[in-house]
C-alpha cells in the first residue's frame, strides 16, 4: 500500500533498536525523510541513511535541542513518532510496589512521559504549520498494569491519557494524535539477558528461553507469538500518513488480543 509519504518529514524518538529502528525503516520505505534520536545512534540506526541525532530525551533540554536539529535537518516537521521509553532493565523492576524506590518512579516517568511530553510541545507549533501527525508509542500495561512494573505501567497509562487529551485540543488545528498500545514484542525488553524478561524468568525460577517460549499463552496472545517489530511499525506509519486522516484520538491495541476488555 502507498501511504503518500514520500517527501514527508518525520522524527522518531527512541530509534536504537526494536519498534524505533522498525519505524525508522519503514517510514524510509515509504520515501519519507526521517531524523532518528536515541541516546547512542547504534550501527544498526545508522545503516539506515536516516539522520540520526544522539540525546537523552529525560534531560529538560534534550527534547528543544532535538526539535531544533530535525527542523533545521528538514526544513519541516510532518510526523513526530513518539516511541522513547523503557527503563525494562532496572533492578527491581520484578518486586513489589514497595521495592520501587522514588528515583526509580522518577526515572520511569521521565523515559516514558515527560521525554515525550516535553518532545510533542517543542514539536507542536511545526506540526501545526504542516497539519501533521503525532503517534506516542504505549503499552498494553496503560489497560492492564497488573502485567507490568508498578511505574512503568502507570508512566504508560498517563502517556495514553496525554495522547487522547492532546488530540481534542490541537485536533481544530489540524494535527492528529494517535497512540499504539503493543503487547509483548519481540525485542531486546524480552530477549536481552539483562532485560526485564530475563529478569521475570529468574524471578519465578524459569530457565529465560523457556519463559519466552511460553509467554504468548501465559499473556493469553491467541496468536501463539510475540508481535514482530515491524508489525508494530506498520501500523505506526499508517497513522502518521494522510491515509488515517480521519483516525484520532485513538489508542490502537497490537497485542495477539491478550487484553480481553473492550
Amino acid at each position: 500500500m502507498h501511504l503518500r509519504l514520500t517527501g514527508k518529514t518525520a522524527l522518531v524518538t527512541g530509534a536504537s533498536r526494536g519498534i524505533g529502528l522498525a519505524t525508522v525503516k519503514a517510514l524510509l520505505d515509504e520515501g519519507a525523510r526521517v531524523v532518528a534520536a536515541a541516546r547512542t545512534i547504534t550501527p544498526e540506526l545508522r545503516a539506515t541513511g536516516a539522520t540520526g541525532v544522539a540525546v537523552d530525551l529525560t534531560e529538560t533540554e534534550g527534547p528543544a535541542r532535538l526539535v531544533e536539529r530535525a527542523r533545521a535537518e528538514l526544513g519541516g516537521l510532518d510526523l513526530l513518532v513518539n516511541n522513547v521509553g523503557g527503563g525494562d532493565a532496572d533492578a527491581g523492576w520484578t518486586g513489589g510496589f514497595l521495592d520501587v524506590t522514588e528515583q526509580q518512579w522518577s526515572d520511569a516517568f521521565d523515559v516514558n512521559f515527560f521525554a515525550s511530553v516535553r518532545t510533542a510541545r517543542v514539536a507542536l507549533p511545526h506540526l501545526v504549520e504542516a497539519r501533521g501527525a503525532i503517534v506516542n508509542v504505549s503499552s498494553t500495561s496503560a489497560r492492564t498494569p497488573h502485567a507490568g512494573p508498578i511505574a512503568y505501567s502507570t508512566a504508560k497509562a498517563a502517556l495514553t491519557a496525554f495522547g487522547k487529551a492532546l488530540a481534542e485540543e490541537v485536533g481544530p488545528l489540524g494535527v492528529r494524535v494517535n497512540t499504539v498500545s503493543p503487547g509483548p514484542v519481540r525485542t531486546a525488553m524480552w530477549e536481552s539477558p539483562g532485560g526485564y524478561g530475563a529478569q521475570l524468568a529468574a524471578s519465578v525460577g524459569v530457565p529465560h528461553a523457556q519463559f519466552l517460549e511460553g509467554l504468548p499463552t501465559t499473556a493469553g496472545m491467541v496468536t501463539g507469538r510475540l508481535a514482530e517489530p515491524a508489525e508494530v511499525a506498520a501500523l505506526v506509519v499508517y497513522l502518521g500518513s494522510p491515509l488515517a486522516a480521519s483516525i484520532t484520538g485513538a489508542d490502537h491495541v497490537i497485542d495477539g488480543n491478550s487484553v480481553k476488555t473492550v
